[in-house]
């Protein structure tokens, strides 16, 4: 089972960017789903961003389509998530996860989580 660690985070104000790193160790698998979770305080988990691991398929949440773009480097293992003109709505806990399917990532069954990364936007 892959091993997840999310980095990269940090205190920047608003309209600036950020680009964290989730550093997978172990094995993975073409069909396997990265993505992306943010945490803020007082509000439920929201999946921003994820991707397959040997394809193109992505996927977006709403609140961050046009300004985060997430992508892999299959050399160095990692998933990457540009954040663009971050707002203090994009502030919260960022982890990354795993799941072994698409499938798995539609029904939110996700097999690992790694450490999270603190990002805080102020205006």
């Amino acid at each position: 089972q892959a091993h997840l660690a999310a980095s990269g985070g940090g205190s920047v104000q608003a309209g600036s960017s950020l680009r964290l790193t989730c550093t997978v160790s172990g094995p993975t698998l073409n069909m396997n789903v990265f993505s992306w979770l943010r945490q803020a305080p007082g509000k439920a988990g929201e999946f921003v961003a994820s991707l397959i691991w040997g394809g193109t398929w992505t996927e977006y949440a709403d609140s961050v389509k046009g300004r985060f773009t997430i992508s892999r480097d299959i050399a160095n293992n990692t998933v990457n998530l540009q954040m663009m003109n971050l707002t203090p709505e994009d502030t919260g806990i960022y982890s990354c996860g795993v799941a072994r399917t698409i499938a798995y990532h539609q029904r939110r069954e996700y097999g690992s989580w790694g450490q999270g990364t603190q990002v805080t936007v102020s205006s």
